[in-house]
């Protein structure tokens, strides 16, 4: 039998909870990423990565990676608007299932006051569809999880930037009364997610929220953050004019161009989601929002 997984970006935070899990469980794994390595958990949560199970290649090197092996079943950890220059490679490879990374931001961004959010929101859409009627017309079994924001060993875009700007400034900015509500879900509990959805007869062609479990509005959620940097809470609640001009400024660092005021706006929106469905074929059952210290960038 043919357990061989091909894993597409494993060397993001899922990827670093998702290897050991399928080496665990007796799957081989060709792990491809611009990035060759992992690194492994202080906190004892994560399994020790088996390296026999595990053989890291470069992205660059998927198709004659490909021609030599077989490998029926695929996880998708990267951006899926990059799946369709893959479609060819995963026909060749002999692929059987494919399990793809998406976002509820297909969703929540939909409406978005930025252009390029709406873009984004309609780029999930469409790489749906496309994953969805290609796998159909090949016979190929496919599985989409949509996670909401993730967090989780200190490698994630959205609590880590959080946690720069509060040790930068000491304080965070706020818009009204930042009664958004959340789920923030662990990368630990999307890696589960993902193992499951390679195995479960259920998951055949569905598509699953996956949601935390814990709803808390975005000032909680910044204030736990505060809490597990040992610091006092502290909130300055900045006019509308006053932070699109901040944010105008932020967007000049390189690292913050991509930041918007539509991000501001949606402290105030809910951006929640059930995973009834993910909970019965899945067996997901994520937890509460905690940080670790070793969640801390």
């Amino acid at each position: 039998m043919n357990n061989l997984v091909g894993v597409l970006g494993a060397s993001s935070h899922v990827g670093q909870a998702l290897l050991p899990l399928l080496a665990r469980d007796g799957f081989d794994v060709i792990a491809f990423s611009r990035r060759i390595g992992h690194e492994n958990s202080g906190d004892g949560e994560f399994l020790e990565l088996d390296e026999t199970k595990v053989i890291w290649r470069a992205i660059s090197s998927i198709d004659a990676v490909c021609a030599d092996h077989s490998i029926p079943y695929w996880i998708s950890l990267a951006p899926i608007r990059v799946l369709p220059a893959y479609f060819e490679t995963f026909k060749a490879s002999g692929a059987k299932r494919i399990v793809a990374l998406s976002s509820t931001s297909r969703f929540t961004k939909q409406n978005a006051s930025d252009p390029q959010d709406q873009a984004l929101a309609q780029s999930f859409v469409e790489s749906e569809f496309e994953l969805q009627n290609w796998a159909e017309r090949h016979g190929v079994e496919f599985v989409i999880l949509r996670p909401t924001l993730i967090y989780g060993l200190g490698k994630d875009k959205n609590i880590c930037e959080i946690i720069r700007l509060i040790r930068k400034f000491g304080f965070f900015p706020l818009l009204g009364g930042a009664s958004g509500l959340r789920q923030p879900v662990h990368c630990c509990d999307v890696a589960l997610a993902c193992q499951a959805a390679l195995i479960s007869p259920s998951a055949v062609n569905k598509s699953y929220n996956l949601s935390g479990g814990e709803v808390l509005s975005y000032r909680e959620m910044v204030a736990r953050v505060f809490q597990v940097l040992q610091r006092k809470p502290r909130f300055f609640n900045m006019p509308v004019g006053l932070l699109r001009v901040m944010m105008v400024l932020l967007s000049l660092i390189p690292r913050y161009r991509k930041w918007s005021f539509a991000m501001v706006e949606r402290m105030n929106q809910d951006m929640v989601f059930d995973h009834t469905e993910a909970e019965r074929d899945l067996g997901f059952k994520p937890r509460g929002f905690s940080l670790s210290a070793d969640d801390l960038p």
